[in-house]
């Protein structure tokens, strides 16, 4: 039914709008490829959690001049560390402390140091690029590693559809798995996992919801562009099931992928 699609694939791209479904899908193909799913959230987490671990309780906003961070030496002897992930979690968490969006060129170097973890391959590839900056950078990186993205899978879905799903939407705070209060709800308002209560992400109120829209259309589909460009397809795949299956759901992604192979 699927003699299309390769029995292995290097990395795949998964895109989306927030609150399109991305996840489901990105099960699927973690299952059939054999992949691992790399999210720029856990990657933020995990360097957040490196910095934060090393205890340091001075002012980084030290490390932070004439727009630029000073040298990595001049960050290391007062850390007191030579870890480099202690010092890029610095980096992130001097953003992230002020509200502000992390650079392109902190996410870039956070995402190399990961990715170099697994070798720049084997992975679902979730939440990045988001920028064509981004973009290039990931393109640069891949002809350097000798390594490559198969094909980006696009769930696409419409913006009100979104906002229904997006504001019912209910995490657990141990584990992460999503829930929805009408889809898929968790049984007594607990994670089926954890068995602690489910919770509702502070970002996921109709006014947030509206602007992270606006930054799909605005960043990451000119960067979805210029990866189609470069050769890199573009599998569609609706975000919406009339009848939402485990099952349905896999022969919507395969569907999809098997006809631009």
């Amino acid at each position: 039914m699927y003699e299309n699609i390769p029995d292995k694939v290097t990395n795949i791209i998964v895109t989306g709008k927030s609150g399109a479904g991305k996840q489901p899908r990105i099960d699927v193909l973690v299952e059939e490829f054999d992949l691992e799913q790399l999210s720029t959230g856990n990657i933020f987490r995990s360097y957040l959690g490196k910095f934060n671990d090393h205890g340091y309780s001075g002012d980084i906003g030290q490390f932070w001049q004439e727009d630029q961070f000073v040298p990595d030496e001049e960050i290391a002897k007062e850390l007191k560390t030579q870890d480099p992930d202690v010092i890029l979690g610095m980096k992130a968490k001097y953003f992230v402390d002020r509200g502000l969006f992390v650079p392109d060129f902190i996410t870039n170097e956070l995402f190399r140091a990961y990715f170099s973890r697994k070798n720049y391959r084997d992975q679902v590839l979730d939440g990045y690029p988001r920028t064509l900056d981004q973009a290039e950078f990931l393109m640069k990186l891949l002809e350097e590693e000798d390594s490559r993205v198969d094909f980006i899978l696009w769930v696409d879905n419409d913006d009100e559809m979104i906002v229904e799903r997006t504001v019912n939407r209910r995490i657990c705070p141990d584990c992460g798995k999503v829930y929805h209060l009408v889809y898929k709800p968790p049984r007594d308002g607990k994670c089926e996992v954890c068995d602690v209560e489910v919770v509702q992400r502070s970002d996921d109120t109709e006014e947030k919801i509206r602007s992270r829209l606006g930054e799909f259309k605005e960043k990451v589909i000119p960067a979805m562009k210029y990866l189609e460009e470069q050769g890199i397809p573009i599998a569609r795949v609706p975000g919406h099931l009339e009848d939402f299956t485990p099952e349905n759901v896999r022969k919507s992604v395969l569907s999809s992928v098997n006809k631009i192979f």
